[in-house]
């Protein structure tokens, strides 16, 4: 057997085998093998098993990428299927605000939040957003990150929209992150359509959606279904405009309070409802029904102060597949490290490490339809992968170096 990259010797590969999503106690089970080695050939992996079998019977062509993974242990590359990458601007002055007690909800309707954002992202042009979000991508692949979701939702009108997605889609194209782009035009009513709402709503589904579909700048549509932002009428009527054109759905769901996301995702078939933090057991065996990801953000919970994580263990004891992602974003998403997010599951939200490494791999790679290609270590997906000096729980050590190197397609994309 031929390969062009070889990690060699590893004390454990949590390999995350498996088809679709892990549900139940199925999302503890990440098919580790101890001292084991992973090799690939032109970014596919080609074998995955003990290091011994792996000396006997791979060839490594000349100059191939050979690395020791004795002491370490290596997980398949971290895929982040929640963020707002893209932005200009900052609130600073708001992230004071918030630690001098004012809530989200007080910030947004002094003409903070979202719309404060929208402002600063309307003055770049799509060059500016380009470079801004470098940055931010250079951190989330140091810490182990090779995939993820990107949404608009800063525009807010059509050009800016569309300078959003196109700056998504140059980046995803010159750095190493893989990027499926999520255009969301109904992240929020912009100051200019205050007080004549449906008018919006036209706009998003009349305009904004038919050149999305038309120009091919984005796979997904999502929506912010919340009390005072989008509700679950306007929400569903929008995901199935989308939908018609060819958008796959999912949601803003639940986040700061049970107002009808969950349902909605049920309804139309979402892949994935975010947030949740007030989801509770019936709109969970809705979710569970339709097989809705249920992808958790416990970092913005954190950072928003919002006193309560999503209920994790009652979704994986329901069935509901649970995914993990960071929420980056300029005003509660101050993270760019699923590691961190992981950590936060485990100690805010009561899950056990292997289910938040299969929510920070597998499933969030369902959650974005990229199972079958990345989210776990297995022959014929591609070489992704994190390598860690020390063991799995190390991950958890918020701000330790632990991660040496990460590959993407069989290639090392950053090392420590």
């Amino acid at each position: 057997m031929t390969a062009d990259c070889l990690i060699a010797n590893a004390d454990l590969v949590a390999t995350c085998a498996g088809p679709g999503t892990r549900i139940g106690s199925a999302q503890r089970e990440i098919s580790a093998i101890s001292h084991a080695s992973v090799a690939g050939l032109d970014g596919r992996i080609v074998f995955v098993g003990s290091a011994d079998e792996a000396r006997r019977t791979i060839t490594l062509t000349p100059g191939a990428t050979e690395i020791d993974g004795r002491g370490c242990t290596v997980v398949p590359g971290f895929v982040d299927p929640h963020t707002h990458l893209i932005y200009a601007g900052d609130r600073r002055e708001e992230l004071q605000r918030r630690l001098a007690g004012a809530s989200y909800a007080e910030i947004a309707a002094a003409d903070g939040g979202i719309v404060r954002t929208v402002a600063a992202t309307r003055a770049a042009s799509e060059a500016e957003l380009v470079e801004l979000a470098r940055p931010r991508l250079a951190a989330m692949l140091a810490g182990g990150t090779t995939t993820a979701e990107a949404k608009s939702g800063y525009g807010l009108d059509i050009g800016s929209e569309r300078r959003i997605l196109r700056a998504i889609r140059t980046l995803g194209s010159d750095q190493p992150i893989e990027l499926t782009a999520t255009f969301m035009g109904a992240h929020e009513v912009p100051v200019e359509y205050r007080g004549r709402r449906p008018d919006y709503v036209r706009l998003v589904i009349d305009e904004m959606l038919p050149m999305v579909a038309r120009e091919g700048l984005a796979e997904w549509c999502d929506v912010f279904c919340e009390d005072g932002v989008f509700t679950p009428d306007e929400s569903q009527t929008i995901l199935e405009a989308g939908q018609r054109l060819g958008l796959k759905a999912r949601i803003h769901a639940d986040e700061l309070a049970l107002s009808g996301g969950a349902e909605v995702a049920a309804r139309v078939g979402a892949r994935s409802a975010d947030h949740l933090i007030f989801v509770d057991e019936p709109r969970a065996r809705l979710m569970a029904g339709r097989g809705v990801v249920a992808t958790l953000l416990p970092a913005a919970a954190f950072f928003l102060k919002l006193g309560r994580f999503a209920p994790a263990r009652m979704l994986i004891d329901g069935g509901v597949a649970v995914a993990l992602a960071t929420d980056l974003n300029p005003g509660g998403g101050f993270t760019t490290s699923m590691p961190f997010v992981m950590s936060l599951a485990c100690f805010g939200m009561n899950m056990t490490v292997e289910e938040s490494l299969i929510g920070a791999t597998l499933n969030a790679a369902a959650s974005i339809d990229r199972a079958g290609t990345v989210g776990s270590l297995e022959s014929g997906k591609q070489l992704d992968a994190v390598v860690l000096r020390g063991t799995l729980s190390d991950l958890l050590r918020v701000g330790a170096p632990v991660i040496e190197r990460v590959i993407k397609r069989g290639r090392v994309a950053w090392s420590a």
